[in-house]
């Protein structure tokens, strides 16, 4: 069976070949710019190569209730030129095929759940830190999504002492996770982007006191018993040990549980598939589509 998945990002396009034995074969890379030239574009490398079903992970915020008129929408998005545009629904009836939409994360974190880092537990929370911050939830081999999903790039945090930009930079909420730690947030504060900077520089203590406190945010309403963290600022491997210890100083002994007085640097981790857990959540997406088709 020939599956199509698409990480749709605010930057890249990533579009992947796979099959039903998890297997991604061929991947092609290509710019957001507007969805008048990008859909098309994508809807002409599936067609050539006659897939059967199409799994998507996207940015958001995005509509994922199936029940509704707007399903498989990209909705509120600050990407410009992207609100409320048929991502999903363009796709599928170009296609001719069953697909599925979740977000990027969410896929992600459904990879990592079946294949990856949490493989064998009930529950774990991906989060990516890159061009935003989003969360995906598997809570007993279920993706969460309640009302809309989740959103928690934009949970409030107290602001770091030396941060010289506390109100952070999104254009919603002041002092929200995505707007004090995502990385356009470490390039503006900064005046470099994140891979530039070196592992001793300041930037890296106020960045993991961030993700920290969102650690132990999650760990205090949520109770996952993996906690993920992926996207390009989590290139800095350096940053782990960092967030390790700022959680376990927040936490401050609450939580009594092995896993994370004990086991911090494995609770707290890196995806298990490295860069593909959203292409290979994607491809899960399209293996379930192909299924309810069937």
């Amino acid at each position: 069976m020939r599956l199509g998945t698409l990480e749709a990002g605010g930057t890249k396009m990533v579009l992947s070949i796979g099959n039903e034995n998890n297997e991604l074969l061929e991947q092609k890379s290509i710019p957001t710019e507007t969805p008048e030239k990008t859909i098309p574009a994508m809807i002409q490398w599936f067609s050539e190569r006659k897939i059967e079903a199409l799994g998507i992970g996207t940015f958001g915020p995005a509509d994922l209730n199936p029940a509704s008129p707007t399903y498989g929408y990209i909705t509120s998005t600050p990407k410009p030129g992207w609100q409320n545009t048929p991502l999903m629904p363009s796709l599928r009836d170009a296609l001719q095929v069953p697909a599925m939409i979740d977000t990027d994360v969410n896929a992600a974190a459904l990879a990592e759940w079946k294949l990856g880092a949490a493989k064998g537990l009930g529950s774990c929370l991906y989060v990516t830190i890159g061009t935003g911050i989003g969360a995906g939830l598997v809570v007993e081999g279920n993706l969460v999504h309640g009302l809309v999903h989740p959103e928690m790039g934009h949970m409030l945090l107290q602001p770091g002492k030396n941060d010289p930009t506390p109100d952070g930079f999104c254009p919603f909420h002041k002092g929200c996770l995505e707007g004090l730690a995502a990385g356009p947030a470490i390039e503006k504060r900064w005046g470099r982007k994140a891979y530039e900077l070196p592992p001793d520089h300041e930037a890296w203590e106020l960045e993991a006191w961030y993700l920290a406190q969102m650690c132990m945010n999650a760990i205090c309403t949520l109770s996952p018993e993996k906690i993920i963290l992926g996207g390009g600022v989590m290139q800095q491997k350096h940053l782990f040990p960092l967030i390790h210890r700022k959680t376990l100083e927040l936490l401050n002994g609450y939580v009594q549980h092995e896993a994370i007085l004990e086991h911090i640097d494995t609770y707290i981790t890196e995806p298990g598939l490295g860069t593909r857990s959203g292409a290979t959540g994607a491809l899960l997406l399209a293996e379930m589509a192909a299924c309810i088709k069937t």
